[in-house]
């Protein structure tokens, strides 16, 4: 069926005990609202603090901090785009956000990792497409390694884990 290492989580992403947490982040990555605001609020000011040195992130990159009070031992922020009817590169952009997050947890010897469902908030990414650029994209990237131990889809809300189950089943 799929990858064993691939999992689906229905709750709160700042309670997981994995070696990064993704934060769906804006391009200052300045806290937020939605999965951005909840990590900042769970990581302390710490973390707004430390992202202010790094100055921000554009849209499909990733930059890497530290966890603070999270179980998460670091956090890997990354900016998907805003949904503007897909001929703006946004899925490209969204695939992006996947693959550069992976790659800078690997670099820093990570071997698990959780997302949240990246844009499909305030951004209005359609979340069936998204969710579909997720698992393929994560798919993909996992076939090139196997340093990689666990990979976390962490959802909120019975809509979104039916999308990403039904995403995996294929």
């Amino acid at each position: 069926m799929g990858d064993e290492r691939i999992e689906v989580f229905s709750g709160d992403i700042t309670t997981l005990e994995v070696d990064a947490i993704v934060n769906a982040a804006n391009t200052e990555l300045a806290p937020g609202g939605g999965v951005c605001g909840a990590i900042h609020r769970a990581a302390g000011p710490e973390l707004a603090e430390e992202c202010a040195k790094i100055g921000g992130c554009p849209t499909g990159e990733a930059r890497i901090t530290g966890g603070y009070r999270l179980p998460a031992k670091h956090v890997i922020h990354t900016v998907g785009p805003v949904w503007h009817g897909g001929g703006q590169g946004e899925d490209a952009l969204l695939a992006a956000c996947y693959r550069n997050s992976l790659d800078l947890a690997q670099d820093h010897g990570l071997a698990s990792i959780a997302f949240p469902a990246i844009s499909t908030g305030v951004f209005g990414y359609p979340l069936e497409r998204a969710t579909g650029i997720a698992v393929e994209t994560v798919r993909g990237w996992l076939a090139g390694t196997s340093d990689f131990k666990r990979i976390v889809f962490a959802v909120f809300g019975e809509v979104a884990e039916r999308a990403y189950r039904a995403a995996l089943d294929t």
